[in-house]
């Protein structure tokens, strides 16, 4: 290590590094082939869980393959091989599947691990850059994962690698979510807070619904309707026939024209004051979809309506202030 004062930062090390790295993970794409489809069916018949092991920094990659799985609705853990052989291998069931990391495929923890699985019956993937070692060849499925040279100077630190194995796992649990039909508001529903969440929210999980809904039927006298408004605190009540299905709304300044226009409100009713074509929209929409809908047409409120077309809610523009997606 220098203590000179004038440490010169290498920068053709770092774009050579970065060069090394792209290099590797593109020539991954080229060596896919069936073994990685038959990773893929195997990971979407399990019936347990995906179970993610490896030591060291490949330990480190494991963890981050388990949680990439986990958010994309494959139930999955990290192991730590040793801590396994010593006690947490009951963690492990007949019906969950294993993908092990080890880029030489000789790790010796690893190995024993392996052993105990095999006696359970559990299925085995193995991400190897060694696929001939003896974690390649006693797994079901083996994915190749070599590198030409890591991006160390010395060709000792694993990071490319290490940076290849990681992107081999993003690409077995991508093409898993397409395999199993995996959705944005499966995704929304796994990621409830932070920006991402508010992203995908959906507008069912935001809606008033059940007795907080405000609803009249046509016949409904103008008193009722008044009280109703007045009760939920939405400022308008959906008008619906005996199914359900909506045949306007009516808002407070409906009630406020219809005061205007009447000498006698009393024998006034729901069907006589309600706007016909008011603002719905289906309870798949997300939220961000939603609040542009609001502010572009401004409305306070969207009727939310089932793919029967039958009401099933009222979104109003507090309710996503709520999300804070402003």
């Amino acid at each position: 290590m220098t203590h000179s004062k004038e440490v010169k930062i290498d920068l053709a090390l770092a774009k050579r590094v970065l060069d090394i790295e792209s290099k590797a993970v593109e020539a991954l794409s080229h060596r896919l082939d069936e073994f990685f489809i038959e990773a893929v069916e195997l990971l979407a018949s399990c019936s347990g869980r995906v179970i993610v092991t490896g030591m060291g920094k490949s330990g480190i990659i494991s963890r981050k393959i388990a949680a990439t799985f986990s958010s994309t609705g494959t139930a999955a853990y990290f192991v730590h091989p040793a801590e396994a052989v010593h006690g947490d291998l009951g963690a492990i069931r007949p019906d969950d599947l294993l993908i092990a990391l080890s880029y030489s495929g000789e790790t010796p923890e690893l190995l024993r691990l392996l052993e105990t699985i095999r006696r359970l019956g559990a299925k085995i993937i193995a991400i190897t850059g060694n696929p001939n070692s003896p974690l390649g060849l006693s797994a079901d499925v083996t994915l190749d994962c070599r590198v030409d040279n890591e991006a160390c100077p010395l060709n000792l630190a694993p990071t490319a690698s290490t940076t290849a194995a990681l992107a081999l796992g993003d690409a077995l649990a991508m093409t898993l979510l397409k395999r199993k039909g995996f959705r944005e508001e499966d995704f929304a529903n796994l990621h409830p807070g932070g920006n991402l969440g508010k992203r995908l929210l959906r507008v069912d999980r935001l809606m008033h619904t059940g007795p907080k809904l405000p609803t009249v039927q046509a016949t409904t006298k103008f008193s009722d309707v008044l009280s109703t408004i007045s009760k939920m605190q939405l400022g308008m009540t959906c008008v619906t026939n005996e199914s359900e299905k909506l045949l306007g709304v009516i808002t407070d300044g409906d009630v406020r024209r219809a005061i205007l226009k009447s000498e006698n409100t009393k024998d006034l009713t729901a069907e006589a004051i309600m706007s016909s074509n008011p603002m719905t929209v289906p309870e798949s929409t997300l939220a961000a979809q939603a609040l542009h809908i609001l502010e572009s047409k401004r409305v306070t409120s969207l009727v939310v309506l089932s793919e029967a077309g039958s009401v099933v809610g009222v979104l109003h523009l507090h309710d996503l202030w709520r999300t804070e997606l402003f």
